[in-house]
């Protein structure tokens, strides 16, 4: 964390971590050191470059439960990020 000299704090990460959901049931986290220090939400930008970079989003109209992203690698669904 950065203290501001206006007194605000800027929250720094260093790890994009996602979550996945494998199609066998199985959840898991990816972790990505990043190349620098960045702020949060500097962090969610490039998470949500990634995603789109690594997955499809899906849209079923007549089944809501299979809407989402999923991986290109056939692995399973992203579920979401955490910026570390």
């Amino acid at each position: 964390m950065i203290k501001l000299l206006n007194g605000d704090k800027k929250h720094m990460v260093k790890t994009l971590v996602i979550l996945i959901l494998l199609f066998d049931g199985t959840a898991i986290q990816e972790n990505y050191e990043l190349s620098r220090e960045m702020e949060v939400h500097e962090c969610l930008m490039l998470a949500d470059e990634h995603r789109e970079a690594i997955a499809t989003y899906v849209e079923s109209p007549h089944d809501l439960m299979k809407q989402g992203w999923y991986l290109n690698d056939g692995r399973g669904t992203w579920q979401g990020v955490i910026c570390e």
